[in-house]
């Protein structure tokens, strides 16, 4: 069977779960965040299920949480993203490879060279996760006092892309001559100094590497704010976005996309996938098993703390079987305090219930068999909420063998996703055209 849209599927990888508990099931690897052989399986065994990407979320700082609650926490640690990518360049050869970068906390050419270097190590399989930087802690760790605020992180972050593919474009394709005889090593003529002077950056120029193999990385954001989608419709090629409900993720494909359009863009260049927490069972008893004893390996003060992060504000002091109290604008991220809300009040949880839930995993989650979880997955991309998911794995390496071995066959068997890659780099995964050199139009 075939069909004219298939799923796009990434791995969403901290680099390992992102659910609080996940070091604790039986059967997991306690250790995955540092144990590089597990992660190396881990990205061959995605490969072999012929995921788009695996994507490395990054984080700034240790201390956001409570310590009472940080020490039950596996999430707040992990390898540094190009450094783990790097690794995994040279032990897979299709999968995407997609990083997390500040654009708060780091400087364009810093950005600029390691994407480059990792997408001309990879073959062209890297991808640059656009962030903002929500957490306050992490401006503690480079110099700063206070966080910058919401809206002129944005402001820099769409200067800072700016910059980024400019100097991606320093060079035409064809500048290397690398003439032996002559001794002509480049064509001076195709080389181009940015020289950008800007509201918030000043950046010289030209990169000190050749033009990547994909032109530029695959350029990924996910903000769910109005700037965030703002910048994810002028910019983005792929948005992980955090719909909990069909109809939620309907409305943000439908407002992205149509922003994108009014941004003189191609929708069809544009990836949608919200992030999904995938739990296999034999059947759907199980598999709800399976997330209840998840969900039970969390404990309170790690939960409560993680509602605190969310709201953008202390939830230590509410009382924990009472509804949530009014919850002040924070300088936190508006999507994760937003989604919370929500959540809350469609289905009435008081703050232990809500902490519970938000500290394992409170968004889009599919629980079931395969025959279910498929039935989901082709109803979110037939009904436009998705172009496919950001998988989120309930432990490794269990939870993501499941999901490679029982889950892909049946959504390859209805056509749903590919059997084989059809090219080399994550453009190619993802259908996204080269983008054509700005300086260099002919070459």
């Amino acid at each position: 069977m075939s069909r004219d849209r298939q799923l796009h599927l990434g791995a969403f990888m901290r680099p390992a779960s992102i659910h609080t508990g996940a070091w604790r099931y039986p059967g997991a690897t306690p250790d995955a965040n540092f144990n590089f052989p597990l992660l190396k399986r881990a990205a061959q065994t995605l490969e072999r299920g012929r995921f788009d990407a695996f994507f490395m979320a990054d984080h700034l700082a240790v201390l956001n949480m409570p310590m009472e609650a940080l020490k039950r926490s596996h999430t707040v640690t992990s390898f540094e993203p190009f450094t783990l990518l790097s690794a995994l360049a040279g032990a897979t050869e299709r999968i995407g490879l997609v990083a997390t970068a500040s654009t708060t906390f780091d400087a364009p050419y810093h950005i600029a060279r390691r994407f480059a270097s990792l997408d001309h190590l990879s073959g062209g399989r890297a991808g640059w996760n656009i962030v903002t930087t929500s957490n306050p802690d992490a401006a503690l760790n480079f110099g700063l006092e206070e966080h910058m605020e919401h809206g002129e992180r944005y402001d820099r972050a769409r200067e800072f892309y700016d910059v980024v593919t400019g100097l991606w474009d320093s060079w035409a394709d064809d500048a290397f001559i690398r003439d032996v005889e002559s001794g002509l090593y480049f064509d001076p003529d195709k080389l181009h100094v940015l020289d950008h002077k800007g509201p918030n950056l000043s950046v010289r120029g030209p990169l000190n590497i050749a033009r990547p193999p994909q032109g530029w990385p695959v350029i990924v954001q996910a903000g769910a704010s109005d700037a965030g989608r703002q910048l994810a419709a002028e910019t983005a090629e792929m948005v992980f976005a955090s719909g909990s409900t069909l109809a939620l993720g309907q409305r943000f494909y439908a407002d992205v996309k149509g922003r994108a359009e009014k941004a003189g863009r191609d929708r069809n260049h544009l990836k949608i996938l919200p992030g999904a927490f995938v739990v296999v069972g034999d059947t759907v008893e199980e598999a709800r098993a399976k997330r209840a004893k998840l969900d039970s390996l969390v404990h309170y003060e790690s939960a409560i703390a993680s509602l605190s992060i969310a709201l953008g504000t202390d939830a230590s002091g509410f009382d924990p079987d009472a509804k949530l109290p009014p919850i002040p604008e924070s300088n936190a991220s508006k999507t994760g305090r937003e989604r919370v809300l929500e959540l809350a009040e469609r289905e009435g949880l008081t703050v232990r219930q809500l902490a519970q839930r938000l500290g394992g995993y409170a968004g889009l989650a599919f629980v079931g068999t395969p025959t279910t979880i498929a039935d989901e997955m082709q109803a979110w991309l037939d009904g436009e909420g998705s172009d496919g998911f950001n998988v989120m794995f309930p432990y490794l390496p269990g939870g993501l063998d499941d999901f490679v071995d029982r889950v892909v066959p049946e959504l390859q068997r209805r056509g749903l996703f590919r059997r084989e890659y059809e090219g080399t780099t994550l453009r190619d995964h993802l259908g996204l055209p080269r983008p054509g050199n700005r300086f260099f139009p002919q070459g």
